[in-house]
């Protein structure tokens, strides 16, 4: 049987890795609307942030968290959060790209690392909180 310490390390480990799959559908459809579409800041964020969003969680409830928690319920808390983190970070955004002068890629980055480490503590100690590792194990092949 696992440590605890060992299980929180692999969850660490495991939405790190989602968290960079979300990335990279969040940096790839900001880059299509900022490039291709020449839109200003705030839509390509704001709709590249939700592509991400609901990637990291449907995959996070599975693999990471391994929870049978209702996605329904799951979906609503996480966008509890994004109440919150969405309208700060877009203005905030918004401001330093089109105010400041700063590079839209460089604030889409620094926000994507903030949401990293407070969605992952989030969705741990709050959304998963009482169903982690719900799913039962499958037995291992030997």
């Amino acid at each position: 049987m696992k440590s605890e310490k060992m299980t929180e390390f692999l969850r660490v480990v495991k939405f790190t890795l989602v968290s960079i799959s979300a990335a990279i559908i969040q940096l790839g459809s900001y880059a299509l609307m900022e490039e291709l579409l020449l839109w200003p800041y705030w839509p390509c964020y704001l709709i590249s942030l939700v592509l991400s969003v609901v990637w990291n969680l449907t995959v996070n409830r599975k693999i990471t968290f391994r929870s049978e928690t209702n996605y329904t319920l799951a979906l609503i808390k996480v966008l509890l959060f994004y109440a919150v983190f969405t309208p700060v970070t877009t203005i905030l955004g918004n401001w330093l790209v089109e105010s400041m002068g700063w590079n839209g890629y460089v604030v889409t980055i620094l926000n994507m690392l903030f949401n990293f480490v407070t969605e992952f503590l989030y969705q741990r100690f709050f959304v998963f909180r009482n169903s982690l590792d719900s799913i039962p194990q499958t037995e291992e092949k030997e």
